[in-house]
């Protein structure tokens, strides 16, 4: 149910994430080479979900250093299930997968990205352990 992401994920991953209501992409050769890079990246992974032969969901993890620690978090930017597969426990999966991931790479805590308006998801998260922390706060450059 739950794989790594291969090359040939490339356009169902691109197009599930733009579920999560960020701006269309306007090059998808470009986005499509960020892909890759993800998968090429020794700090990075992208999980798949699929369900009835399809991929349904995905996440993206990374693996990054803190100065006041002396190992990595694990950071979770991406996570999305299609609305037409949701509810058969493919979120929590995947969670799952970024989870085992990060404990094998000795990170001393896992971080969860998530905009305003994902109540669902935020539910999802709370009920799988996560808790609120903090603030984040960003500023478009372009």
């Amino acid at each position: 149910m739950i794989r790594r992401a291969e090359p040939g994920d490339a356009e169902t991953v691109i197009a599930l994430m733009a579920g999560l209501g960020r701006p269309p992409i306007a090059d998808s050769d470009e986005q499509r080479e960020i892909f890759a890079a993800h998968l090429e990246h020794a700090d990075a992974e992208i999980f798949v979900a699929e369900l009835d032969g399809a991929i349904a969901g995905a996440a993206s993890l990374w693996f990054r250093p803190r100065l006041n620690w002396t190992t990595p978090e694990a950071w979770v930017p991406d996570l999305y299930v299609d609305p037409a597969f949701r509810r058969r426990g493919l979120a929590r999966a995947l969670l799952d997968a970024c989870v085992q991931a990060a404990r094998e790479r000795g990170c001393h805590c896992l971080v969860l990205a998530s905009g305003h308006q994902r109540a669902e998801a935020h539910q999802l998260y709370e009920s799988y352990g996560l808790t609120h922390t903090g603030r984040v706060y960003g500023l478009m450059l372009t």
